[in-house]
């Protein structure tokens, strides 16, 4: 069982962990991207379309991160060039996101809540199934995709990319000095429109991990509030990569907990909101850190 349940929360991990890594950068440029969640099913819807039309999860995550970076681009340009409070602009993505999808299965393929799409291609494991026999480790290592590949990879050059490249350093100082950003000729709002754009690519990406990690087929819900849970990880993580990896992690493995303990006949929506209550318990401990600091 415990296999079973890190095999399942490692998975489950990855899509939270793209689209927080996305949102992680575009907090530090000054905007708290609430539109994780629109711009994760947007992605989700994309490329389940794309990998249907084409046979090729590469192409379909590649379109899915393409479309959820030009939203990404599309929403940053509310609140740089508008003024739209980036807390009611995110919200309204969701929505809109979630209105428009539900309007286009239901207009072009007849369908509601649940989109089955002929020959969608899937993600490949990375690993040969020989690899399942090593033990504890093994189930995990099986279904290993290039997604989560990418995830982590992603996370581990994070830090790097933040602290040691010009553009991190340009993100950073949009979000706490934005003085210092034109000092040098540059203006703040580009930087937090390409962080924004930046964000909602991993969200599509983290979108498509979704879609096509195990079944291929694309669901209103599919989210399930996985963009709220990577705001809550980055939250927690105090906007540190490894800290908010460790974070998704732990979200992922209570995810995968919950799943396997509506197995043995306890309450499912009980077990259920345990993921959020998770997320609830990261938030206060979070602020009470805060507090605690600021004594």
């Amino acid at each position: 069982m415990i296999e079973q349940v890190l095999a399942a929360g490692f998975i489950l991990t990855t899509p939270i962990l793209l689209a927080a890594i996305g949102g992680l950068v575009n907090r530090q440029a000054g905007i708290v991207n609430i539109a994780l969640e629109g711009k994760m099913l947007i992605g989700a819807f994309v490329a389940v379309l794309v990998s249907s039309a084409t046979g090729s999860w590469l192409v379909a995550t590649v379109s899915a991160a393409l479309v959820g970076m030009v939203i990404g681009y599309a929403f940053s340009l509310s609140i740089t060039r508008l003024g739209a409070n980036m807390i009611i602009a995110g919200l309204g993505l969701n929505v809109l996101a979630a209105g428009a999808i539900g309007f286009i299965m239901s207009i072009a393929y007849g369908s509601s809540g649940t989109l089955r799409l002929p020959d969608v291609a899937l993600l490949p494991n990375v690993l040969p199934e020989s690899i399942v026999a090593v033990p504890l480790v093994g189930p995990m290592l099986a279904d290993l995709d290039p997604l989560t590949l990418f995830a982590v990879g992603s996370i581990a050059v994070l830090p790097f990319f933040l602290g040691a490249t010009r553009f991190g350093l340009w993100i950073r100082a949009t979000g706490n000095a934005s003085s210092v950003v034109r000092s040098v000729g540059l203006n703040p709002k580009l930087v937090q429109e390409a962080a924004t754009a930046f964000a909602g690519f991993f969200a599509g990406i983290a979108g498509a991990q979704l879609a096509l990690a195990s079944i291929g087929i694309f669901n209103e819900g599919l989210t399930a509030g996985r963009g709220f849970i990577a705001l809550a990880a980055f939250y927690f993580g105090r906007d540190r990569p490894w800290q908010t990896a460790a974070a998704c992690l732990l979200f992922g493995l209570l995810d995968a907990a919950q799943i396997r303990m509506q197995t043995v006949g306890l309450p499912p929506r009980l077990i259920g909101a345990l993921p959020y209550l998770m997320v609830l318990v990261a938030l206060v401990i979070t602020q009470l850190r805060s507090l605690k600091r600021t004594q």
